[in-house]
């Protein structure tokens, strides 16, 4: 029987690595400190957990992230599979059901055969073969003992978004639509432009849960507050999260100043979430301000929105482009704490570390995905970027590899690099 390999965290990455690897005829002994212990942005016991947003992000192959998500259907994600199975209505993007989710994941998991399921909390560096996917919360002893094999770690401040009832919402101020008349997927909170510069100013003069001393705020651009978003300027969200373009209100017979989008968190439309309002500030103030939305008058809160610290390795130089420890061979990591950013770009790294891993047990090469996938590229840039302030990346057109002629505009030139993306992971699953 060939060797166990143990896979730390289950997380998007953990869950995606164990499965890869046992579908292969790979035993897995998958730990998980769960329920025995949470960190503080979780809030259920299952596996695959979806902390903040809902979304997947966009599901068309212009978007890098619709390329990578059809590239990991290709490879056998098993995330990718369920959240087309769970998927809720979100017009061009992947929003899924979270506990649907989560549950098929955590299913799938515990009842394969070739997976042993531990509840334990990891302290001390394992020995090999392991994948690390502890995740960007990883904490405690256990990064005490990573930091001292790769030095010093690197973070951020991420936010979740509300989430409230929808039966608490005043339907009568809120119209269903996406933008440019693409379906009816979004519920819309229009402003006027008193409305919107009250709401402003009262967001600006909000209280925030306070940080550690010790703790300076550094957040991800793609995860900001909106709170310190509003103090970038009086028009930022407008042009931002609260942006008006393609949408049409009825009640107004044109464009609104701004507009608050709801998107279905639940496949029974039961629960929305607030779409681009990542916050830190106090639950009171979260009420209190975010009931001035019109609709939203008397929203109830099923959850209030978070921040907490994530922690990433600075990986350059330390991890391979597969994700391998260098010098310490059958040692992976995988998930946000190697400087991936999303849910998707987590679970294609834990993908991509256990395909990896799989060859190397079975004495084979791993084929080079290179830059010109979109999978290969995030491995690249993880383990090469050259500048001088690493920083978690999504995956874009812009770190894979440029086509060899100029197109005319950007919608031809994303085309060409998705259709050679795709043309590359099919030549490289005759391989497999």
């Amino acid at each position: 029987m060939r060797e166990r390999v143990t896979v730390i965290g289950a997380g998007l990455a953990g869950c995606e690595a164990a499965f890869v690897l046992a579908e292969r005829g790979i035993p897995v002994c998958l730990l998980e400190m769960k329920p025995e212990k949470r960190s503080p942005a979780h809030r259920s016991n299952g596996f695959a957990e979806l902390v903040c947003s809902n979304s997947l992000r966009s599901n068309k192959l212009l978007n890098a992230v619709g390329l990578l998500k059809e590239e990991m259907r290709l490879l056998g994600s098993l995330v990718v599979k369920i959240a087309d199975e769970t998927r809720v209505p979100a017009g061009d993007a992947l929003a899924v059901d979270r506990e649907a989710f989560s549950e098929k994941i955590t299913s799938i998991i515990k009842e394969h055969p070739l997976i042993q399921i531990k509840a334990e909390e990891q302290k001390t560096f394992p020995d090999p073969p392991a994948i690390i996917a502890t995740g960007p919360l990883t904490q405690g002893e256990f990064l005490e003992s990573i930091e001292k094999k790769l030095g010093e770690s690197l973070h951020f401040f991420d936010a979740a978004a509300p989430v409230v009832a929808a039966d608490s919402l005043d339907m009568t101020k809120i119209f269903k639509a996406s933008r440019y008349g693409k379906g009816s997927d979004y519920l819309n909170c229009a402003m006027d432009r008193d409305e919107y510069f009250a709401f402003l100013n009262a967001l600006k003069e909000a209280e925030t849960v306070p940080l550690k001393e010790f703790e300076t705020l550094k957040v991800f651009e793609g995860c900001m507050p909106i709170e310190v978003m509003a103090l970038r300027g009086d028009m930022s969200l407008a042009f931002g999260p609260l942006k008006p373009v393609g949408l049409f209100d009825p009640r107004m017979n044109g464009r609104p100043f701004a507009v608050v989008q709801l998107r279905q968190d639940d496949s029974a439309a039961s629960m929305y979430n607030m779409v681009g309002f990542q916050t830190n500030l106090k639950f009171s103030e979260q009420k209190r301000v975010f009931s001035m939305i019109p609709g939203m008058e008397n929203a109830e809160f099923i959850r209030y929105g978070v921040m907490h610290r994530n922690t990433f390795l600075n990986s350059p130089g330390k991890l391979t482009c597969d994700y391998e420890l260098i010098g310490h061979r059958g040692i992976y990591f995988a998930g946000q704490i190697t400087g991936v950013e999303g849910y998707v770009e987590s679970a294609a790294s834990g993908l991509l570390a256990a395909l990896s891993m799989s060859r190397r047990i079975q004495g084979l090469d791993l084929p080079d995905f290179t830059r010109e996938t979109a999978i290969g590229a995030l491995g690249h840039y993880v383990s090469e970027y050259n500048g001088p302030d690493f920083q978690p990346m999504n995956i874009t057109f812009g770190i894979m590899t440029p086509p060899e002629r100029r197109f005319k505009n950007k919608k031809e030139r994303n085309t060409a690099m998705a259709e050679r993306a795709l043309k590359k992971i099919n030549q490289l699953l005759g391989e497999f």
